[in-house]
């Protein structure tokens, strides 16, 4: 694993995306309605990242992202690849509906489930254009100080995305698509590695599908045998950083949703933990648990030793800030079932997995991390 790091003593993590200025969300609006030029848009890009990268620094986050201020959702990071564009989809849904939320939904409720509202066919073999996150680290690692991370869209989430019986033309099946879904995204983590990524994370809110009962449903009606596809995307997010593993950190996230402070699935881990824990082959796994949406920690029993499970316990759907004594509570309860040595701290989720962010200010969001770092600094020194 990535021991050329000190995976340990990261005791504190964010999930990547953190909330957008209006100043930047005003230029994506300008850029979708063809008012803003390319190169003044990334320069405006470029501006806000310089300013959220010194403020994580300043806030004392180990790993610093871009705040995935490139990006119109969390997605993005699988953009730049012809064959299956879902990405022109979120352009034209971002102009008509910039809030993200339909008329039916509100924030703090289970809202649609983007995996059916947005499936979309493959119309050729997938093909790499170019790294979106590539992209991305160039800029973050010339403004950084501390070390980077990248999040990319996890295979799985993109095959679940996939309308794979619209794609009978160029795919036989979900193996096929997956595996070129693979290959690139292996080629993509390759060279970000090459090019001094720290800290790659793949986010998966796939694998809450295998225990949300609806999804399941979804997935029997149509044929699908659900430990399978469970045992075929282990395999495909292990693939993914098979080249990488001994030359940066890995790490990869679930949870159940979160768009504008939303969520889409439920179920415990339970159901899936031995298999899912066990098999992935990553540094870290970083865990939605702030809800009792997500169980208790039992689960944790299954993570192999040597890996860090990274407690989801700070929620980014509200601006209730969690005090340190509450979070500290809930860690001693975790350190029942996994040693304390293999615990760290993060949010649930993103601050911002798409362009309009979750309900809560930026000043909540900062003082957020200010809690996770003290309650870290309290528990672990």
């Amino acid at each position: 694993m990535g021991q050329n790091l000190q995976t340990r003593a990261i005791r504190t993590d964010h999930i990547g995306s953190l909330l957008r200025p209006p100043s930047l969300i005003d230029a994506f609006r300008q850029f979708a309605r063809n008012e803003l030029r390319p190169d003044f848009f990334e320069a405006a890009q470029d501006d806000a990242i310089r300013a959220v990268v010194a403020r994580q620094e300043a806030h004392g986050i180990p790993f610093v992202t871009d705040g995935e201020y490139r990006r119109l959702n969390w997605q993005v990071s699988f953009s730049e690849v012809s064959g299956w564009d879902l990405w022109e989809i979120s352009w034209k849904g971002f102009v008509k509906n910039p809030g993200n939320i339909s008329p039916n939904e509100k924030p703090n409720t289970k809202g649609e489930d983007a995996v059916v509202s947005f499936r979309t066919p493959a119309t050729a073999r997938l093909k790499l254009k170019s790294s979106f996150p590539l992209k991305e680290l160039k800029f973050l690692k010339s403004v950084a100080k501390a070390p980077a991370k990248i999040t990319l869209m996890g295979p799985d989430r993109v095959c679940q995305m996939c309308d794979i019986e619209g794609s009978r033309a160029v795919y036989a099946g979900a193996d096929a698509f997956l595996a070129d879904v693979v290959s690139i995204q292996r080629q993509m983590v390759d060279e970000l590695v090459v090019h001094g990524c720290d800290y790659v994370q793949i986010d998966e809110p796939s694998y809450t599908g295998y225990v949300d009962a609806p999804t399941l449903e979804r997935m029997k009606a149509k044929g699908e045998d659900p430990l399978k596809s469970l045992r075929r995307a282990i395999e495909a997010d292990n693939a993914v950083i098979a080249g990488v593993r001994d030359r940066a950190i890995t790490g990869l996230h679930i949870c159940r949703g979160n768009r504008a402070s939303m969520w889409h699935r439920e179920g415990k881990y339970d159901a899936i933990a031995e298999a899912l824990f066990g098999g992935l082959k990553y540094d870290r796994l970083l865990l939605e648990y702030d809800t009792a949406r997500a169980g208790g920690f039992e689960p944790l029993r299954f993570v192999p030793k040597g890996v860090i499970a990274v407690l989801g316990l700070i929620t980014t759907k509200t601006g209730e800030i969690e005090t340190v004594d509450a979070l500290k509570r809930r860690i001693d309860d975790a350190a029942k079932y996994i040693p304390l040595d293999q615990i760290a701290l993060s949010p649930q989720c993103g601050f911002a997995s798409g362009i309009a962010g979750n309900m809560l200010s930026e000043d909540a969001q900062w003082r957020k991390l200010d809690v996770m770092r003290e309650t870290a600094r309290q528990v672990w020194g």
